[in-house]
């Protein structure tokens, strides 16, 4: 059971990583650091859009809008935030 609880403690920090990736690059192709005429970065952000948009459908309609402002990834990584710490304070179960 010790296994499970890595396997989970590691889809959790793999999906972090890949939040905090977009939100990143989110805002270099909006500063113009990154170009999306580019077909690397337009194929890494399609990916990434198509990878995270199920993740961040739901938030969105839950929150209210914001005038251009999407927090939804925010809100997505104080979800997997807390659930790590869920996972940790009951780590004795996977035990």
């Amino acid at each position: 059971m010790t296994s499970l609880f890595q396997i989970l403690m590691m889809i959790l920090g793999v999906a972090r990583t890949v939040i905090l990736i977009h939100f990143v690059m989110s805002w270099l192709i909006s500063f113009g650091v990154l170009n999306m005429r580019q077909p690397l970065v337009a194929q890494i952000w399609d990916g990434l859009n198509r990878l995270l948009e199920p993740i961040y459908g739901p938030i969105r309609r839950l929150l209210p809008q914001m005038g251009g402002i999407d927090l939804s990834p925010v809100v997505a990584l104080l979800g997997i935030y807390a659930l790590q710490i869920i996972l940790t304070n009951n780590a004795a179960l996977f035990m």
